[in-house]
């Protein structure tokens, strides 16, 4: 499934008016408070969010997975799902495959399909969190940081695999999560572990082509419940700086515990150079991979404001990637998406209008009272015309969520798939 322009400019019709007449107060609103109303327009349609193959069917728990109608079945049909939601938001330009849930049969028909659907690909993701049919060695007890060579070897081969694949699609980076760590106390020595990951990644980062980059992704528990090896930023920081220049940190909003001040790891990281990318979601208790935005939308936005401080001044900071990773257990998974690069292009809207100057001014002063009204003031702003009008200039729709459901796009997925069709996947 395609849309095409006038399908499209057929909804925006519907709300051209009153959209129009929203931003025209909100465009005046900045103008008196001397923003730059265009350059946010410009940077709201260059911003892009790639989406992860994996998301695009319904996500599941440990005990049940509850299936939505019209999954995608094969890569072809996950981008066409990609492709779908980037016509509508025009912000979707990019899709993460997961290696080997998502290995191309046709590597040229593949980017073919790609390219009519104006999707790059982003990262390539590798998998030694779960044994493969066929594989010689099991994970059970570890991938990278196995006591046994073999195992090891084979992982590190695997992910060696992953970025030949990613080269044959235009990829330039590799993201490495490791499910690695102990359910139990003593189960593991922590030290031999944590060397043998670093000695695994060296291996990997030696294999990574001239302009390519590594991820390095951390997580502080789950599937294991005592320890994870690489298990918050400053491991991952390490591995990076151990590895090369090329090697980063990648941060997960869902891979900390709670309250944790991710807005500030984010600010040292981008300081350090060393910050990657980024995955996006929300949670409420812990790793919930929820819709982005749906519980936290002022973290998500205070995070945000230091992303913006640290592009405009940590130039020693390479362009991050940003990528959606959640898990819509009960939702339409392509309305959930919706929600979350809506909410994304929000947070950003709102601290792009935050005046770093006059914060910088008050914060000198130790101003606390009117550091938080400068910070408050830009997230009560109600950016929602700015993120309609970036989208329409760009082809996009007004009300993508609206003209998902007018336009009865899972009624036609479902009518082109069936209703038991599976994504790949988790």
């Amino acid at each position: 499934m395609q849309l095409n322009k006038d399908q499209i400019l057929s909804e925006n019709n519907r709300f051209q008016r009153s959209h129009q007449d929203y931003f025209n107060f909100l465009s005046d609103q900045l103008d008196n408070q001397d923003k730059d109303v265009n350059g946010i327009l410009r940077k709201l349609a260059n911003f892009q969010v790639a989406i992860p193959s994996w998301a695009l069917g319904a996500g599941g728990t440990r005990f049940g997975r509850f299936g939505f109608f019209g999954e995608p079945a094969s890569l072809e049909q996950k981008i066409e799902d990609v492709g779908v939601l980037h016509s509508l938001t025009k912000t979707a330009g990019a899709i993460s495959l997961h290696i080997p849930w998502d290995i191309p049969q046709d590597y040229n028909a593949i980017k073919e399909l790609a390219n009519a659907n104006d999707l790059v690909f982003d990262a390539v993701n590798s998998n030694t969190f779960q044994d493969q049919k066929n594989a010689k060695e099991s994970y059970r007890f570890g991938s990278l940081s196995n006591l046994n060579a073999s195992v090891r070897e084979q992982a590190v081969q695997h992910n060696i695999d992953v970025i030949k694949i990613g080269e044959k699609l235009g990829s330039k980076s590799l993201t490495v999560w490791l499910a690695d760590g102990a359910n139990f106390a003593g189960q593991r020595n922590f030290q031999s572990a944590l060397t043998h990951t670093e000695n695994s990644l060296k291996n990997i980062y030696s294999a990574l082509p001239e302009d390519w980059k590594m991820f390095i992704e951390y997580k502080p528990y789950e599937p294991n419940f005592y320890s994870t090896v690489i298990q918050d930023w400053g491991t991952s920081f390490m591995l990076a700086n151990a590895c090369g220049e090329k090697a980063y940190t990648l941060v997960d909003l869902g891979h900390h515990l709670p309250n944790t001040n991710i807005e500030q790891i984010v600010s040292t990281l981008m300081l350090k150079g060393k910050l990657g990318g980024f995955h996006f979601n929300d949670s409420k208790y812990g790793d919930d991979d929820s819709t982005v935005g749906s519980v936290k939308p002022y973290a998500l936005f205070l995070i945000f404001n230091e992303l913006v401080y640290g592009m405009e001044n940590n130039p020693q900071n390479p362009d991050l990637a940003w990528m959606i990773d959640a898990s819509h257990n009960i939702k339409d998974p392509l309305e959930d998406l919706l929600q979350s690069l809506e909410a994304i292009q929000e947070a950003y809207a709102k601290a792009l209008l935050v005046d770093q100057e006059e914060l910088q001014a008050a914060q000198s002063r130790n101003d606390v009272t009117l550091c938080q009204e400068i910070l408050q003031n830009a997230y009560r702003t109600d950016v929602r015309p700015l993120l309609a009008q970036a989208r329409a200039l760009s082809g996009g729709a007004i009300d993508p969520l609206k003209s998902y459901r007018s336009l009865r796009i899972r009624e036609g997925l479902i009518k082109e798939r069936g209703m038991n069709s599976v994504a790949t996947g988790l």
